[in-house]
Order: structure tokens, then C-alpha cells, then sequence
């Protein structure tokens, strides 16, 4: 029987999270993937140029059961360290808005300075590799995997789970980080699609998709001021993306179509200039023609300015920046950019990520409870967390 593999520390997952901590983890440590290549969900964010941060990024930007477990790691790794290893790349990135750092290029840039910092950081990588038991021993972990068709064991001393979530899954991701945290008695918390689109099962916006507009939309008490997408299927954009994950299903969700300004104001100084004009031809010069024409009979557009006391232009401008609508559900894991949900963080150590009850054993990036919001925070999470593990485990040689 072939003698068994063994390093030091082994990383499952080499995306974002699993390829920073072995940057910083020491010598001898392997990561394993059962991908072609690694980091693919960094070389498809951001339309290929990945959204590697945001200079804004804080702990209120980030979703969890505990809401101050995530603050030790991002204070510890913020998003300027992160940048200065960029700018040493000469990557050349550019704010896109809000914020949210793009590489001017290519994300496939990112990939290659993450796997450059782990060849001088001595660690090793296996791609095509499948995870087909894990166990713990006395002094570590005990791997059986398959890799390049054949069947090997690898043991190491401690084990870091960043397999990700379960979002989009055609590019591989599975709940395995969840499989295995409760096979070692740890709590995992509820999880769900984050960050997608939402749906309504009467197709109601079909007539005007593709229509966008800037909209403050509301969901769970959180509102976020950005770009909402009309579609076959129901709403997209940033701030829908933004709400879900604020949004529970059963709940209605509320629109503002005027977030930077009094429509009462200016319809009602419209109505002293041109009161003969139908509201639906004055709105048209405030919202987009097509979804004017879609609200027209449900709100009674067809009436004339002059006709509508001040009484009537309040109520119809209420219905405008308090639209209520109740999504039938959300496009699932197929299509959201993250999960919501994962490894309880309670039962983790804040400042390593090291599992309280399974020594040795670390949850890092998207697998904790931990969720940013749109727009590189996600990533910022995974640097943050994986640095933290990382240089626990390179005080551990």
C-alpha cells in the first residue's frame, strides 16, 4: 500500500479565500481542487476584469449571524494591503464606481499574482482533484482523494475548508465545507442564494425588460440606492441584487422610482406651466417612456395635470416612491454571486478561524457565515480571512 502523503497543512478549495491563505500559511502546504484550473470564479467576476475590492470596505458592509465576528480579520488585512500587492504586481486597476476596484486588464492578472505568491511561498497545488473522505487522527487529518486518476491518501496536521458556498453551481460549487463541518459536529447555519435577482411567477415585467433606472429599493429594513433592471423573469441590478440578501421570501419589497428627488415638487410646479400635458407625458420626462407606458392605466395616467389637486399628486407619488412589490422567489444558487448562511462563526476563533471544539481545523472565505455586499467585498472577505488563518497557521511551524 502506497505510504501516505503528508504536509504540514492542506487547503480544500483554491479560489480566492484557499489561495491567500497558502500565500501566507509556510512551507508545506498543499491545496487541493477538484477544478481545471484554479480561481474560476475570480476570472469570471467582473465581467472578466474581477472586482478585487472596495476602498470602502468596512464591517458594515458584511451580513453573519455573529455581526462582530468578521471585524478582527478585516481590521488585521484591510483592503490597502491588499491594493499595495496589486500595485507590486503592476497590475494597473481603475474605481469603477462606489468604490469598487477593477483591474483595467484582465481578472486572469489576479489568478497569476496568486499563484506566483504561493510558488515563493513554497506551496504546492493539485487540480482535478476529488475530496472522497476525510477523517480526523491523532495528530491531524486524513485525506482519501483521487487525483489524476489515481486513488491516494494525504495526511496533514491541520486542514483549512475554503470550498467556497453553494452559488453557481454549473462552475462546480457544492455545500462539501458544510458536509464536512457537520461531520466534525459543528453548527452550520441555514443557507440560501445571496446577491440575485429576484422573481415574480406572473412574468409581470416581461412587457419592459430591459428597462433600468437608478431606484432606492428596500428590503428587511436595508436600502440601497443603485441601478434596479427590468426583466423577463422579474428584477436584476445592484440594488436587487443588494436586497436579497436582506429579503426573506413571503415579504414584499418596496421601490422608490425617484431617489434623489421630489416628484411632488416638480409636478406640481409642471401643472402651474403646462397643466393641460397628461401626467403620463410629463412623467415620461422623468422615468423611462416604456415603464411610464407599463404604469399608465394601473395609476391613471391618462389624466390631465390640471385635473389633479395637491391631495391626488401626493397620492400618486407615494405609489411612485413606495412601490410595493412581492417577489414570488429569487433565482437560486444558479445564478447568485453568493451564499448566504455557512459555518456558524460562534463555534470559530475570530481571529484565526480556527474551529473552537476541532483543533487544526479552519473555515475561511464565503464556507463562514459571512457575506459581503456587491461590489468587492466578498473578495476582501476572502483576503481578509485567509490571511488570518494563514499566519495562525505559519505561527504554528
Amino acid at each position: 500500500m502506497q505510504k501516505p502523503s503528508h504536509y504540514k497543512t492542506v487547503i480544500l478549495g483554491a479560489g480566492a479565500a484557499g489561495m491567500m491563505c497558502a500565500i501566507h500559511a509556510g512551507p508545506d502546504t498543499l491545496v487541493l481542487d477538484h477544478a481545471k484550473a484554479p480561481g474560476e470564479k475570480i476570472r469570471i467576476s467582473g465581467g472578466g476584469r474581477c472586482n478585487f475590492t472596495n476602498m470602502y470596505a468596512g464591517p458594515e458592509n458584511f451580513l453573519g449571524g455573529n455581526p462582530h465576528f468578521h471585524k478582527s480579520a478585516l481590521a488585521r488585512y484591510t483592503q490597502w494591503d491588499f491594493i499595495d500587492m496589486v500595485a507590486r504586481h503592476g497590475i494597473a486597476y481603475h474605481e469603477k464606481t462606489l468604490g469598487q476596484l477593477f483591474c483595467d486588464d484582465s481578472a486572469k492578472q489576479i489568478i497569476a499574482m496568486l499563484l506566483d505568491e504561493m510558488a515563493r511561498a513554497g506551496a504546492t497545488l493539485w487540480l482535478k482533484t476529488s475530496i472522497n473522505e476525510v477523517s480526523k487522527t491523532e495528530s491531524g487529518f486524513a485525506l482519501r482523494i483521487e487525483s489524476e486518476g489515481k486513488r491516494k491518501t494525504v495526511t496533514c496536521d491541520t486542514l483549512v475548508l475554503a470550498t467556497g458556498g453553494k452559488s453557481i453551481p454549473k462552475m462546480g460549487a457544492t455545500g462539501l465545507a458544510y458536509d464536512l463541518a457537520r461531520q466534525f459536529n459543528m453548527a452550520v447555519t441555514d443557507t440560501r442564494a445571496g446577491l440575485v435577482p429576484l422573481t415574480f411567477s406572473d412574468k409581470r415585467f416581461a412587457a419592459i425588460s430591459g428597462v433600468s433606472l437608478p431606484v432606492r429599493a428596500t428590503a428587511g429594513g436595508k436600502s440601497f440606492d443603485e441601478a434596479l433592471l427590468f426583466t423577463h423573469r422579474g428584477l436584476s441590478g445592484p440594488s436587487i441584487l443588494q436586497i436579497s440578501s436582506y429579503w426573506q421570501e413571503g415579504e414584499e419589497i418596496a421601490i422608490n422610482l425617484f431617489p434623489a428627488s421630489d416628484p411632488f415638487i416638480l409636478l406640481r410646479d409642471q401643472r402651474q406651466k403646462a397643466g393641460r400635458r397628461q401626467l403620463s407625458s410629463e412623467l415620461s420626462t422623468l422615468l423611462p417612456g416604456r415603464l411610464v407606458d407599463f404604469l399608465t392605466d394601473e395609476l391613471g395616467l391618462k389624466q390631465r395635470l390640471a385635473d389633479q389637486s395637491d391631495a391626488a399628486l401626493q397620492i400618486l407619488v407615494d405609489r411612485l416612491t413606495h412601490w410595493r412589490l412581492l417577489p414570488s422567489g429569487s433565482e437560486g444558487y444558479r445564478t447568485a454571486e453568493v451564499t448566504l448562511g455557512g459555518v456558524d462563526t460562534d463555534g470559530l476563533s475570530s481571529k484565526t478561524m480556527e474551529s473552537k471544539t476541532v483543533p487544526g481545523l479552519y473555515v475561511i472565505g464565503e464556507a463562514a457565515d459571512v457575506t459581503g455586499w456587491l461590489g468587492g467585498f466578498n473578495f476582501q472577505w476572502a483576503w481578509s480571512s485567509g490571511h488570518a488563518a494563514g499566519t495562525a497557521l505559519r505561527a504554528r511551524i
